[in-house]
């Protein structure tokens, strides 16, 4: 499994890159293989606060559908609006053009709370 050295994790199969305040999210590797193929993403409105560890958004694949949990509380600045017409993106790519939500994020120490990579891969093992 790809598990980016420059991201963060959480125990839910999310990853967070971090740039500055900001964060870009979307599901692991793992997840979208466990998961299968993907055949539609609910995502949040921009502007919503999401709370660390709460919900913000489904993704609904052949197999199941699983909730998305935000790795960080921020502020919704954008969707990935491709994912509407192109969920297969998630499965294409997970760390690229899958991405989900950016956020702009309220508090950098929660970033200690996240799994890095090599606690990531742990776990998945």
């Amino acid at each position: 499994m790809n598990v980016p050295a420059t991201l963060k994790f959480t125990k839910n199969h999310e990853w967070i890159k971090i740039d500055g305040d900001e964060g870009l999210i979307g599901i692991t590797d793992f997840a979208q293989s466990e998961l299968g193929e993907i055949v539609f993403v609910e995502l949040p409105k921009t502007g919503e606060v999401i709370q660390r560890e709460k919900p913000f958004g489904t993704v609904e694949a052949v197999k199941a559908v699983s909730d998305l949990f935000i790795p960080m509380t921020g502020e919704i600045i954008e969707i990935n609006a491709d994912l509407e017409d192109k969920p297969e993106l998630i499965n294409d790519d997970p760390y690229g053009a899958g991405w989900m939500i950016r956020v702009k994020l309220n508090d950098l120490s929660e970033k200690d709370l996240l799994l890095t990579p090599e606690d990531y891969s742990e776990l998945i093992q």
